[in-house]
This record gives C-alpha cells, structure tokens and sequence, in this order.
C-alpha cells in the first residue's frame, strides 16, 4: 500500500512538471505582450520570478483545485523547496497574480480561440456567485472599502434563491470553450451584459433563456452587429412556440460548463476578502478551466472532460 505521504510528494513532482508545461503555454499564447524575460515592459526593478510564472503558478494551483495559497506554498515549501527556482513569497504571489490578472486574461483568450476559433453559434447565460450565507450578509466585510464592486443582494430564478454576493456572465461556443465573461453585482440584469457583446462579436447567433428577452436589445444587437439573439418566448406570449431540439442540445452546453466550474474547479468556495480578490481567483479559475481544455485537445482527448485532462 502507497505511503499516503509518498503519494502527496508524487502529487507535487507532477504539479511540478504542469507547472512546466503550463508555462510553456503561455509563453506560447503571450505574443509580444511580454519580453523575453516574460515580464509586461515597465520600469522599476526586474522582477527574477517573471510576471509569465506567476500566471502560470496561479492557472496550475486552481487546475489541481488548490485555491489556497497558504496551503499551496507551504507544500512546496516542504516537498519541493528547490523546484521553482526564484519562487516568491505567497504574500509576494497574492499581489502580482492581480496585477498580472489583464495578461492572464489576454493569454486565456488566445488559446480559447485557438480551441474553435470558427464559431458562429454561441451561447450566453448567468450564474450566482455567493461570498457568503445570507445570515452572515450584513456582517461581510468585502466591498465595504469598494463600493462601486461591491457584492449585492440578488434572486436566481432557476434555483429559487435569494443569495448576497456577485453574477457571472459567460459567453461560449457550441463545444463549450468560454469566449467571453464578465463579473457583476448580483442586482444587476442579465440584459445588460449584452451591451458589451455588441461590440466584440458580429455575424453570429446567440442562444438565450427568458433572462435575455428584450425587443429593442435584439434589434439593437441585429442592427449594429448584425447579431440574431434566439431566445424562447414565454407562455403567455402571443408568439410562443416550443424550442426546437438544436436549441436545447446548444443551450445544455453552457450549462454543463457551469456545472464544471462548480464541481471540478469549486468556484462556489471563496477564501478572498476584497472584490479585487474575489475576481483576481475568479479570473484563474476560468483561465483554469480554458488550460484544461486546451490539455484534452493537444492529448487527442475531448475537450470537454476537464476532470481527466491531467491523468
């Protein structure tokens, strides 16, 4: 029987060599937004752990589902002291992971569009993102230094809750690959999400619920974008027709990729105190989620079993 504390060291030498291989590929997908130290061009001081590793380390922590920092380097601390060279304190970690969050994002999106850059079809929904149990709402520190990103109270109609903290919006293709997406307050309506797709798509569909029903948005959205947004109509609507089976079959997919989120990458647990935080963690967790899939594709896997991807 396999010593519980060797299979945690084996556990750490194959974080080790992800690692590696994760910062592989952002070098890859970082383009010219870095220089060949892998660091943004500034002025200051240079750092030794480049800006490149600190994505990297962040992106391979939440892909083992490891979202605590303390708990993340005190194992390498113990297990793996000389396997990062130039490795950075975690409080040196928790501040350049936000300030790197922007060049986490951008590599994100490259590889996303690398995975199916020729999609047409995509689909938009929301989901609810609590900092905390609704007994404990008023007593939640986050936001109270930040008021324009503070949490908010909100209602999710297809659970059925009341629930205190933030929503996230998320725009992906047909095979699931998160394209775009976006962090608000929990108050804030769905529809308004859509004003910001106006202006990074064009010549496209979108599948959405009932959330999304607005006449003036979708011709808006067909007018300046030329952007056809399907959406079912209610019951009591004159026009009401059942929804065809394709667009079941495509809606299930966004919905299966939340649940993803949620089972594989825990993004209903949150250990951040602030909203910058709090998004900084959210951003890795999908940029996780996104390596994942990228790991299947380059490993002839489909894309979409991201709990296999690193076996």
């Amino acid at each position: 029987m396999l010593n519980p504390l060797c299979y945690n060291i084996i556990a750490m030498h194959n974080f080790i060599a992800k690692f590696r291989k994760v910062l592989e590929i952002c070098k890859q997908y970082a383009g010219n937004q870095v220089n060949k130290r892998g660091n943004v061009p500034r002025r200051g001081v240079v750092p030794t752990f480049s800006d490149l590793e600190v994505v990297a380390l962040s992106i391979t922590a939440e892909a083992f589902c490891i979202d605590s920092e303390n708990y993340l380097f005190t194992r390498l601390s113990i297990e793996c002291p000389d396997a990062i060279p130039n490795l950075i304190t975690r409080r040196q970690f928790n501040q350049r992971r936000k300030l790197t969050r922007l060049l986490g994002e951008n590599i994100r999106k490259a590889i996303a569009k690398a995975l199916d850059g020729g999609e047409f079809v995509f689909c938009i929904d929301s989901k609810p993102v609590k900092v905390c149990q609704n007994a404990r709402a008023k007593r939640c520190a986050m936001g109270k230094t930040d008021i324009d990103h503070a949490p908010s109270w909100g209602y999710c109609a297809s659970q059925g809750m009341h629930y205190y903290g933030y929503k996230l919006h998320a725009l992906c293709g047909t095979t699931g690959v998160i394209h775009s997406y976006d962090m608000t307050a929990a108050n804030v309506h769905d529809i308004h999400y859509l004003k910001d797709i106006q202006w990074e798509y064009h010549d496209c569909m979108i599948l959405g619920d009932k959330g999304y029903l607005s006449a003036p948005m979708h011709q808006d959205l067909f007018t300046l974008a030329s952007i056809t947004l399907e959406v079912p109509y209610r019951l009591n609507q004159k026009n009401w027709r059942p929804p065809m089976w394709p667009y079941k079959r495509y809606r299930k997919r966004i919905e299966t990729v939340f649940s993803q989120l949620n089972d594989h990458l825990m993004m209903i647990r949150n250990y951040a105190k602030q909203p910058q935080g709090f998004f900084t963690r959210m951003a890795a967790k999908v940029a996780a989620f996104t390596m994942l899939q990228y790991f299947n594709l380059i490993n002839h896997k489909p894309i979409g079993q991201v709990k296999y991807a690193l076996i």
